[in-house]
């Protein structure tokens, strides 16, 4: 693999029948970096997570607008990029209940910023005011070590000597 790694895009409409869709494309890029099961689970489910996001709060339900995924993976990384042109929000100005509070009350909401810093080794949030909104995600290929894997490369973190 190159300096530049490879990269994909995926352009679909908001509409939350797109989710799986989303999911998928995600999810076929990563297994190409050699994500682990649980891993892959992870980022779906933050992708997912982001995806309904943007078509519920950023677009209010509106099925037309478009929703831009990106997907780069790079030899250490999957970045995954979500752009929408929908209404933005300051993610620090979301107060951050108590898990246990939220869990217990049974919410359903209010757990999409967290969510997704859990399953994600990233996340970035920025909206340009008039412009378009941008959730950045990363997840670091960390593959554990294999039975050739030596003990030095183990201190070396698997890159070799």
């Amino acid at each position: 693999m190159n300096d530049f790694g490879r990269c994909f895009e995926l352009r679909v409409r908001s509409s939350t029948e797109n989710l799986a869709l989303i999911r998928d494309f995600v999810g076929n890029v990563a297994r190409q970096g050699g994500l682990s099961e649980s891993d892959l689970s992870l980022v779906e489910l933050a992708v997912d997570e982001a995806g309904a996001n943007v078509m519920e709060h950023a677009y209010g339900g509106d099925p037309t607008r478009e929703v831009v995924v990106r997907v780069r993976l790079d030899a250490d990384a999957i970045t995954i990029e979500m752009l929408d042109t929908g209404r933005g929000f300051d993610p620090a100005a979301v107060e951050q209940k108590d898990l246990q509070k939220l869990v217990a009350e049974g919410a359903r909401g209010g757990l999409g910023m967290r969510l997704m810093k859990r399953a994600m080794d990233e996340v970035q949030y920025r909206s340009v005011p008039g412009g378009r909104n941008e959730l950045r995600m990363v997840k670091k290929l960390g593959k554990p070590p294999g039975p050739e894997t030596t003990e030095e490369d183990r201190k070396s973190g698997g890159k070799g000597v």
